[in-house]
């Protein structure tokens, strides 16, 4: 568990405000309906903080806003200005957590209610999210939804419920981390996680038109396996015998990182330890997420 430190400031609205003024009502839908978005973004010190694919998270930050009618009051520009207003203005020394979050506040009760939508930027001091050495998992007995049933696509704050049960079923069961199938019994992805198998020297992780998260770890991962490791990499459904039987299986997220999966239902994923290709990602994305690698700079926002 990560316990939050506390920050000096919060972008809350449009504005920097004290850490501890940062408070919403009681009566806000986003309490007590899930009506709200989110994303979390890292930053990495490296004589600077160093924020990773920022744009990217703030483009699906808006798409996921779009998609269940929540109308944010800023611009792409604005939000991005107010990640590095936020994150300049605490003068971390330290790796950090952002987490823009979106929802609807109060004035309204009921599900009719579309109340006025506020619109926050924490940053905090923030380590590893899993054990960086592998985590033990546990295929759950609650299923990620179908596409008609939640808008799978969009990061929402009301599917997180589905992801705590998840966890916290596999954590009771003496499990670090929890894997969810779809609707249809295939491999969907962790509680907060992508998931990639490695079979025969092949990158195998779910196919978007599935119940996933188009994660932006992901994305970085399949293009650095294709570009730099020359690795062939296929999306399609994976059945769970083969997550059981993969030569190696790992995590993708923000939090997570890179993060292998060593144990699946007590079964040894390889030789229970991290694979050689897992081994490989996870080192180029430590270069990557700091700026080490020319080729995908681009990727990282430097705040100074």
């Amino acid at each position: 568990m990560n316990r939050i430190i506390q920050a000096n400031y919060v972008w809350f609205n449009g504005k920097l405000v004290e850490w501890e003024n940062a408070k919403v009502h009681v009566l806000a839908q986003g309490i007590h309906y899930g009506i709200g978005v989110f994303e979390g973004i890292r930053g990495y010190y490296d004589e600077c903080i160093k924020i990773f694919r920022l744009e990217d998270h703030m483009r699906r930050f808006l798409k996921s806003a779009k998609i269940i009618h929540l109308e944010i009051p800023y611009t792409l520009e604005e939000l991005i200005n107010g990640v590095i207003e936020v994150v300049k203005a605490n003068n971390f020394k330290t790796d950090i957590y952002i987490r823009p979050v979106a929802f609807r506040g109060s004035g309204s009760i009921g599900v009719r209610a579309r109340n006025p939508v506020e619109v926050a930027v924490i940053a905090f001091e923030y380590g590893k999210y899993l054990k960086p050495t592998g985590v033990k998992c546990k295929i759950s007995s609650w299923r990620k939804p179908s596409a008609d049933s939640l808008p799978v696509y969009a990061k929402i704050a009301a599917m997180y419920l589905l992801y705590h049960l998840a966890v916290v079923e596999a954590n009771n069961c003496g499990f670090d981390e929890a894997i969810l199938l779809d609707s249809e019994g295939y491999v969907a992805e962790g509680s907060g996680e992508n998931i990639f198998i490695v079979k025969d020297e092949m990158l195998i992780t779910p196919p978007t038109y599935g119940a996933i998260l188009e994660g932006i770890t992901r994305d970085t991962v399949m293009k650095v396996a294709i570009e730099v490791l020359g690795m062939k990499v296929v999306e399609r459904r994976i059945k769970r015998e083969e997550l059981y039987t993969a030569d190696e299986a790992f995590f993708t997220g923000t939090a997570a990182e890179i993060t292998p999966i060593i144990e699946v239902d007590n079964r040894t994923i390889g030789n229970g330890q991290i694979g050689k290709i897992t081994s490989q990602l996870m080192e180029l994305y430590q270069k990557i997420v700091k700026g080490k690698i020319e080729k995908y700079r681009k990727w990282v926002t430097e705040v100074k």
